[in-house]
């Protein structure tokens, strides 16, 4: 496990608390009332979505790569969520058999995936038909102007917090055949510039 890795793990919650309070919060709990039945949680970080699910849930299994990640997560899902599931595993190869769950969540997870569409594939593969993706993503400005400077700076977002901010990821979701049944674009409250647009919504598996 790298220092920097470690560091950005402790340092997460911190961070990325003004823009909760600022509204995040509030978007990731109207998205996550749209979970049902089995559900996987791609990237769970810290635990930051747990609050938000609800407890009649079939089931919730929460994924996460990151050693420094899963220390903080474990004991803040055996609080919120004591029968949730906690497995440390890549979002390219998911352990689990296909057809699965119900719903797959990612929040904030696809920026930062090392390849897009085999993480896409495997949350196809794994979802049941009709099975549905929720999903709440920074990408790539429909401005120009600001989606060069996304594209000059990405380098340094990538080499401090493993993540890409330019990234076409509403196009990388229809292109592995989900049906994007709702999407809005907005601006991430009190993120900076660069990492600001994003989307949220529903796809949906055939």
């Amino acid at each position: 496990m790298s220092l920097r890795k470690a560091a950005f793990a402790a340092m997460y919650d911190r961070c990325s608390r003004a823009s909760e309070e600022a509204g995040l919060a509030a978007i990731r709990r109207r998205l996550l009332d749209d979970a049902s039945g089995d559900v996987l949680e791609l990237g769970a970080g810290t635990g930051v979505n747990l609050s938000y699910y609800d407890a009649s849930l079939s089931s919730l299994v929460l994924t996460e790569p990151e050693p420094a990640m899963l220390r903080r997560l474990r004991p803040k899902a055996l609080e919120q969520a004591p029968l949730a599931q906690v497995v440390q595993a890549s979002a390219e190869e998911l352990p689990f058999e296909g057809s699965s769950f119900d719903t797959v969540v990612s929040t904030l997870v696809l920026c930062g995936v090392d390849d897009q569409g085999r993480v896409l594939a495997e949350v196809r593969r794994v979802l049941r038909p009709g099975g549905r993706l929720l999903f709440l993503e920074h990408v790539r400005s429909d401005d120009p102007q600001l989606a060069r400077f996304q594209d000059r700076i990405n380098w340094l977002n990538h080499l401090l917090v493993d993540c890409d901010c330019n990234r076409q990821t509403l196009s990388a979701i229809e292109q592995q055949g989900f049906t994007v049944s709702r999407v809005d674009r907005l601006d991430l409250p009190k993120a900076p510039k660069f990492t600001r647009p994003a989307i949220v919504g529903v796809a949906a598996t055939p």
